[in-house]
């Protein structure tokens, strides 16, 4: 894959590989990035925004350095410019140096994706993982487990993915799973043990987990 993507940084959106997310384009900026990409490889580095980016949104507010690159899948341009689009989770990446030559931000960056093998998770550790989402959501994680697990059949990688994507974690949350790579399916793990515990602690322990915006 070319070393050189555009980069689309988002306040509470992390992409995780194997998921896919509609997209809304309307600012002017990412507007040209998708006319730009929509004919070549279509591939765009999510990142997570970072600290106070609210101040310099339209400048070059800090990111995270890990991010997930997507490929278009599906796109559609409004009759007003705008579009609307749907985007494949594909790698996770590592910037090496952002080139600031356009009105979008850009980075050379260095491909380090999870082989899949790596997120493979023994019966023990698939066991103990619905146990916490059990625990964590309530009864409607069994059916969603029956769905997502026994008749999807998704698995490893493809099931870590999808969890950390999906469930209702803080972007920051989201963000040290991504960074986590090959250690994601552990890491999820003791998230998910770690925001159990804070929810027995009791009314004074409730209001870590707000450590960011709500996706």
């Amino acid at each position: 894959m070319n070393r050189t993507i555009p980069l689309f940084p988002l306040p509470n959106l992390v992409l995780f590989p194997h998921t896919d997310v509609p997209l809304h384009i309307f600012e002017p900026r990412y507007r040209q990035m998708i006319a730009d990409i929509v004919e070549g490889d279509r591939i765009i580095g999510m990142m997570l925004l970072k600290g106070d980016w609210e101040r310099d949104y339209y400048g070059y507010p800090d990111i995270y350095t890990v991010g997930c690159a997507g490929k278009i899948d599906r796109v559609v341009r409004m009759p007003d410019g705008r579009y609307k689009l749907v985007l494949q989770g594909m790698s996770e990446f590592r910037i090496e140096r952002e080139i600031r030559d356009r009105s979008y931000r850009r980075a050379e960056v260095q491909w380090c994706a999870v082989a899949p093998e790596s997120l493979r998770m023994s019966d023990q550790m698939m066991d103990r993982l619905r146990e916490l989402l059990v625990a964590y959501i309530g009864a409607p994680a069994r059916e969603a487990w029956r769905t997502v697990v026994e008749e999807r059949g998704l698995r490893g990688a493809q099931l870590i993915n999808f969890l950390c994507f999906h469930l209702d974690l803080s972007p920051l949350e989201k963000q040290t799973l991504l960074e986590a790579l090959d250690q994601r399916a552990a890491c999820l793990l003791d998230v998910l043990t770690f925001k159990l515990a804070e929810r027995n602690s009791g009314p004074a322990g409730q209001g870590g987990s707000e450590s960011g915006p709500r996706q």
